[in-house]
Protein backbone atom coordinates (compact mmCIF):
# COMPACT_ATOMS: atom_id res chain seq x y z
CA UNK A 1 0.00 0.00 0.00
CA UNK A 2 1.39 3.42 -0.97
CA UNK A 3 1.09 5.60 2.15
CA UNK A 4 1.92 9.04 3.48
CA UNK A 5 1.12 11.07 6.61
CA UNK A 6 -0.60 14.41 6.10
CA UNK A 7 -2.38 17.39 7.57
CA UNK A 8 -5.55 17.85 5.56
CA UNK A 9 -7.43 21.08 5.04
CA UNK A 10 -11.21 21.16 5.26
CA UNK A 11 -13.24 21.77 2.08
CA UNK A 12 -13.60 25.52 2.69
CA UNK A 13 -9.88 25.98 3.26
CA UNK A 14 -9.04 23.93 0.17
CA UNK A 15 -11.34 26.10 -1.94
CA UNK A 16 -9.69 29.29 -0.58
CA UNK A 17 -6.20 28.00 -1.40
CA UNK A 18 -7.33 26.82 -4.83
CA UNK A 19 -8.94 30.21 -5.53
CA UNK A 20 -5.80 32.07 -4.38
CA UNK A 21 -3.69 30.04 -6.82
CA UNK A 22 -6.03 30.72 -9.77
CA UNK A 23 -3.74 33.40 -11.30
CA UNK A 24 -1.01 30.75 -11.62
CA UNK A 25 -3.35 28.22 -13.24
CA UNK A 26 -4.56 30.89 -15.69
CA UNK A 27 -1.08 31.23 -17.15
CA UNK A 28 -0.06 28.89 -19.92
CA UNK A 29 2.46 26.99 -17.80
CA UNK A 30 3.52 23.39 -18.43
CA UNK A 31 2.15 22.28 -15.04
CA UNK A 32 -0.18 19.50 -13.91
CA UNK A 33 -2.29 21.32 -11.31
CA UNK A 34 -3.84 19.52 -8.36
CA UNK A 35 -7.56 19.93 -7.93
CA UNK A 36 -8.81 21.48 -4.69
CA UNK A 37 -9.76 18.09 -3.22
CA UNK A 38 -6.15 16.90 -3.17
CA UNK A 39 -4.54 19.86 -1.38
CA UNK A 40 -2.77 18.89 1.86
CA UNK A 41 0.53 19.19 3.72
CA UNK A 42 2.61 16.01 3.58
CA UNK A 43 4.46 15.34 6.82
CA UNK A 44 6.10 12.10 5.67
CA UNK A 45 5.93 10.03 2.52
CA UNK A 46 6.24 6.35 3.40
CA UNK A 47 6.04 4.78 -0.05
CA UNK A 48 4.95 1.18 -0.46
CA UNK A 49 4.22 -0.26 2.97
CA UNK A 50 3.52 -3.98 3.46
CA UNK A 51 0.09 -4.63 4.97
CA UNK A 52 1.78 -6.25 7.97
CA UNK A 53 3.39 -2.90 8.88
CA UNK A 54 0.30 -0.68 8.49
CA UNK A 55 -0.91 -1.30 12.07
CA UNK A 56 2.49 -0.24 13.43
CA UNK A 57 2.41 2.95 11.38
CA UNK A 58 -1.12 3.70 12.63
CA UNK A 59 -0.01 3.22 16.26
CA UNK A 60 2.93 5.62 15.80
CA UNK A 61 0.66 8.26 14.23
CA UNK A 62 -1.90 7.86 17.04
CA UNK A 63 0.75 8.06 19.78
CA UNK A 64 2.43 11.15 18.30
CA UNK A 65 -0.95 12.85 17.73
CA UNK A 66 -2.02 12.15 21.32
CA UNK A 67 1.14 13.94 22.54
CA UNK A 68 0.67 17.00 20.28
CA UNK A 69 -1.66 19.86 21.19
CA UNK A 70 -3.96 21.39 18.55
CA UNK A 71 -2.29 24.35 16.85
CA UNK A 72 -2.70 27.05 14.22
CA UNK A 73 -0.97 26.42 10.91
CA UNK A 74 -0.14 29.65 9.09
CA UNK A 75 -0.33 29.56 5.29
CA UNK A 76 1.20 32.15 3.01
CA UNK A 77 3.66 32.85 0.23
CA UNK A 78 3.91 31.07 -3.10
CA UNK A 79 7.09 29.48 -4.37
CA UNK A 80 8.69 26.53 -6.14
CA UNK A 81 11.23 23.73 -5.71
CA UNK A 82 14.05 23.64 -6.61
CA UNK A 83 13.86 27.17 -8.08
CA UNK A 84 11.11 29.46 -9.34
CA UNK A 85 12.80 29.73 -12.76
CA UNK A 86 13.06 25.96 -13.30
CA UNK A 87 10.43 24.51 -10.96
CA UNK A 88 9.47 20.91 -10.47
CA UNK A 89 6.87 21.72 -7.79
CA UNK A 90 4.83 24.91 -7.29
CA UNK A 91 3.58 25.40 -3.74
CA UNK A 92 1.92 27.51 -1.08
CA UNK A 93 4.15 27.94 1.95
CA UNK A 94 3.36 26.91 5.51
CA UNK A 95 5.11 28.47 8.50
CA UNK A 96 7.41 25.96 10.19
CA UNK A 97 6.13 26.69 13.71
CA UNK A 98 7.73 24.94 16.71
CA UNK A 99 4.66 22.68 17.17
CA UNK A 100 4.67 21.67 13.50
CA UNK A 101 8.42 20.98 13.61
CA UNK A 102 8.02 18.86 16.75
CA UNK A 103 5.14 16.91 15.19
CA UNK A 104 7.26 16.17 12.12
CA UNK A 105 10.29 15.17 14.20
CA UNK A 106 8.27 12.95 16.56
CA UNK A 107 6.82 11.11 13.55
CA UNK A 108 10.31 10.66 12.08
CA UNK A 109 11.65 9.23 15.35
CA UNK A 110 8.66 6.98 15.95
CA UNK A 111 8.72 5.57 12.43
CA UNK A 112 12.49 5.07 12.38
CA UNK A 113 11.97 2.48 15.15
CA UNK A 114 9.98 0.46 12.59
CA UNK A 115 12.51 0.59 9.77
CA UNK A 116 11.41 3.75 7.94
CA UNK A 117 14.38 5.92 6.99
CA UNK A 118 14.49 9.38 8.54
CA UNK A 119 14.29 12.37 6.21
CA UNK A 120 17.70 13.98 5.79
CA UNK A 121 16.60 17.11 3.89
CA UNK A 122 15.52 20.22 5.75
CA UNK A 123 11.82 20.49 6.57
CA UNK A 124 10.14 23.05 4.29
CA UNK A 125 6.41 22.67 4.95
CA UNK A 126 4.23 23.46 1.95
CA UNK A 127 1.05 22.58 0.13
CA UNK A 128 1.79 21.33 -3.38
CA UNK A 129 -0.31 23.16 -5.98
CA UNK A 130 1.12 21.60 -9.13
CA UNK A 131 4.01 19.72 -10.69
CA UNK A 132 5.91 20.88 -13.76
CA UNK A 133 5.65 18.66 -16.82
CA UNK A 134 8.77 17.49 -18.59
CA UNK A 135 7.75 19.28 -21.80
CA UNK A 136 8.38 22.79 -20.44
CA UNK A 137 11.09 24.35 -22.59
CA UNK A 138 13.54 27.12 -21.81
CA UNK A 139 11.69 30.25 -20.75
CA UNK A 140 8.43 28.45 -20.01
CA UNK A 141 8.40 29.97 -16.52
CA UNK A 142 9.61 33.45 -17.49
CA UNK A 143 8.00 36.10 -15.27
CA UNK A 144 6.75 33.59 -12.69
CA UNK A 145 9.07 34.99 -10.04
CA UNK A 146 7.56 38.47 -10.40
CA UNK A 147 4.02 37.09 -10.38
CA UNK A 148 4.39 35.08 -7.18
CA UNK A 149 6.10 38.04 -5.49
CA UNK A 150 2.94 40.10 -6.15
CA UNK A 151 0.50 37.42 -4.96
CA UNK A 152 -0.55 37.91 -1.36
CA UNK A 153 -2.46 35.15 0.38
CA UNK A 154 -2.49 34.50 4.11
CA UNK A 155 -4.69 32.13 6.07
CA UNK A 156 -4.68 30.29 9.36
CA UNK A 157 -5.77 26.68 9.71
CA UNK A 158 -6.62 25.04 13.04
CA UNK A 159 -4.98 21.60 13.09
CA UNK A 160 -6.84 19.04 15.19
CA UNK A 161 -5.77 15.73 13.61
CA UNK A 162 -3.09 13.90 11.65
CA UNK A 163 -4.11 11.59 8.81
CA UNK A 164 -2.57 8.40 7.50
CA UNK A 165 -3.31 8.55 3.79
CA UNK A 166 -3.37 6.04 0.98
CA UNK A 167 -2.32 7.09 -2.50
CA UNK A 168 -3.45 5.17 -5.57
CA UNK A 169 -1.86 6.09 -8.86
CA UNK A 170 -4.02 6.31 -11.97
CA UNK A 171 -3.81 7.86 -15.42
CA UNK A 172 -5.59 10.97 -14.14
CA UNK A 173 -3.15 11.37 -11.23
CA UNK A 174 -2.95 10.17 -7.66
CA UNK A 175 -6.17 9.51 -5.77
CA UNK A 176 -5.97 10.02 -2.01
CA UNK A 177 -8.05 8.48 0.76
CA UNK A 178 -7.78 8.70 4.54
CA UNK A 179 -6.98 5.33 6.13
CA UNK A 180 -7.09 6.64 9.68
CA UNK A 181 -7.34 10.02 11.34
CA UNK A 182 -5.65 10.51 14.71
CA UNK A 183 -6.93 13.35 16.90
CA UNK A 184 -4.46 15.69 18.55
CA UNK A 185 -4.34 15.93 22.35
CA UNK A 186 -7.61 17.27 23.78
CA UNK A 187 -9.40 17.45 20.40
Amino acid sequence: MRLFIALNLNATQRRRVHRAAAPLRERDLPVRWLDAGRLHLTLKFLGDVPRAKVDRVQRVVERVAADTPPFEMELGGFGAFPTIRRPRVLWLGVEASPVLRCLKQDLEWGLSDHGFPSETRGFHPHITLGRAREDGGAGAFRGLDEQVAEMDFRDSVRVRSVDLMRSRLSRSGAEYSVLTSAKLAGS
